[in-house]
This record gives C-alpha cells, sequence and structure tokens, in this order.
C-alpha cells in the first residue's frame, strides 16, 4: 500500500510545506528550476525521472504556486515551466540542504558552488556572501562547477550545460 502524502491531523507549517515539496523528485524539480530548467523534455533527461511521476510532480507545484506553466509554442503546443516569487523563497532551504549534503554525505566534495555575481565571494548557507557579508538574492547567483563533478559523465542538455557558469534562473539553452 503506498504512502499518502498528507499530514492529516497535523497542526503544524512543515507538515504543510511537506504536502507540497516533500514527495520523491519533488525538491529535485524545484532545483532544476532554480537552476534554469524549464522544459519538461530537460527535466525527464536531467533526473530521469518517469515522465507520469514529473507530470504529477509539476502539477502539483503549479497548483502550489511554486511554478508557473507558461504557453511558449502554439503549434504544437508546447509549455515550459518557470519559477514564481513564492518558488523562489525555497532557493534557502534548498541551498541549505544541499551544502548540508556536500557536509555530511559527499566524498568528492561540492557539485556546485554558488557565488556572488557582484563581488564573486562564495556563499554561505544562509545566502550570505563570504566576501562582503552582503545578502545576496538569487538573481545575483551564479553557479560554478564544483570539484564534486569531476568524473560525471552524463550528456543530456542540462547537464552538460550545468559545467560552466550559470545565473540562477536563467534559462537553460
Amino acid at each position: 500500500m503506498a504512502l499518502g502524502k498528507n499530514y492529516d491531523g497535523q497542526s503544524c507549517a512543515l507538515a504543510s510545506a511537506l504536502e507540497v515539496i516533500g514527495e520523491r523528485w519533488t525538491l529535485l524539480i524545484v532545483r532544476d528550476a532554480l537552476y534554469g530548467v524549464r522544459r519538461f523534455g530537460d527535466f525527464q533527461a536531467h533526473l530521469d525521472i518517469p515522465k507520469a511521476v514529473l507530470s504529477q510532480r509539476l502539477s502539483t507545484l503549479v497548483e502550489a504556486g511554486v511554478l508557473e506553466r507558461r504557453r511558449y509554442q502554439e503549434t504544437p503546443p508546447r509549455d515550459e515551466y518557470v519559477v514564481t516569487p513564492v518558488g523562489q523563497e525555497l532557493w534557502l532551504p534548498v541551498l541549505a540542504l544541499a551544502q548540508w549534503g556536500e557536509r555530511h554525505l559527499s566524498t568528492r566534495g561540492p557539485h556546485r558552488l554558488f557565488h556572488h555575481v557582484t563581488c564573486g565571494g562564495r556563499l554561505e548557507p544562509t545566502s550570505y556572501c563570504r566576501t562582503c557579508g552582503g545578502l545576496v538574492t538569487l538573481d545575483e547567483v551564479e553557479m560554478r562547477p564544483g570539484p564534486g563533478l569531476a568524473g560525471d559523465t552524463r550528456q543530456d542538455q542540462v547537464s552538460l550545460a550545468l559545467r560552466t557558469p550559470h545565473r540562477m534562473l536563467d534559462p537553460i539553452p
């Protein structure tokens, strides 16, 4: 029997948040959307996620206001998924979880390094810049490949694009 995704009886904001972002794959979809992935096929190829699961998770994120579905081509109809301001607020939890994993679970070092575009300083998990001490907003963050990417042989379009410096939220080409 499959586990439900609701936390009935819990009067807790964390439980409510987990109902939206707590299912398997969901935070990875949010992470990729923050990186600039927008198209269904790119999410599917980069995450190697079943199409039905991806479709359901994207629908949940759109319904919750984390992503917005936008038409970018009329014939044939094609949509993309853009991070909303609500979704952009998930940047700090995603950053903190990734950096926690790097500190406690990674043996090869960080896969991605996050830098303040203005001064080049590395970001702390709180999104403060180590160099200038300022609080850095998502649109001022550049992601760069870290040492943990050494040996990554994935050849999908997103993996290849993320091997070079990339501004957060900028669409993956």
